[in-house]
């Protein structure tokens, strides 16, 4: 099983992520407005989602900055933030931050997003949360990337995933 660090501490998730070119498990998220939202229903697009454990640390607040100004320069992609935190707290912090260029989804009626991707975190003070992750998955609803953050504090690796979203919607890619 991978694991994470949180604190100094190795704790195990729950399975390894999706492999590249694996088709995309679905999961039950809720949106602002409470509704339940299939993860499905987004295929046919190409999504460029964000695990968090939740937008009221530092670490995943400023992610959700960072991917919003970012995700500005991808109009083909579609931004998920994905959370355990309450789609209240999700909206708060989205009008606050001004984030438009994201969408909040909230695991708080099913953890069947953090399972099927491997992002659960099984054991130590962060159980049931999501560990922090981005994946993207391309219109042929296929994985094109996956990286989980080896540590809970650290920042993803942004170039990464922005460029398999590129690539996955179709755009040229940029040169590094």
């Amino acid at each position: 099983m991978p694991t994470i660090e949180v604190q100094g501490q190795r704790f195990q998730t729950n399975a390894e992520l999706p492999a590249v070119g694996a088709a995309a498990p679905d999961a039950l998220l809720v949106d602002r407005d409470l509704r339940d939202v299939r993860l499905h229903a987004r295929l046919g697009e190409t999504l460029l989602i964000s695990a968090v454990p939740s937008l009221e640390t530092p670490t995943c607040a400023l992610s959700a900055r960072k991917l919003n100004v970012r995700a500005a320069g991808l109009p083909a992609v579609r931004v998920l933030v994905i959370s355990a935190d309450l789609p209240f707290t999700q909206g708060r912090f989205a009008l606050a931050e001004q984030l438009d260029a994201l969408e909040m989804l909230s695991m708080m009626r099913d953890r069947s997003f953090a399972e099927n991707y491997g992002l659960l975190i099984a054991e130590g003070p962060l159980a049931g949360l999501c560990a922090r992750a981005l994946l993207v998955i391309g219109p042929d609803a296929r994985v094109a990337h996956a990286r989980l953050v080896p540590d809970i504090a650290q920042e993803p690796d942004y170039d990464a995933a922005l460029e398999a979203a590129r690539r996955a919607a179709g755009a040229k890619p940029t040169a590094s």
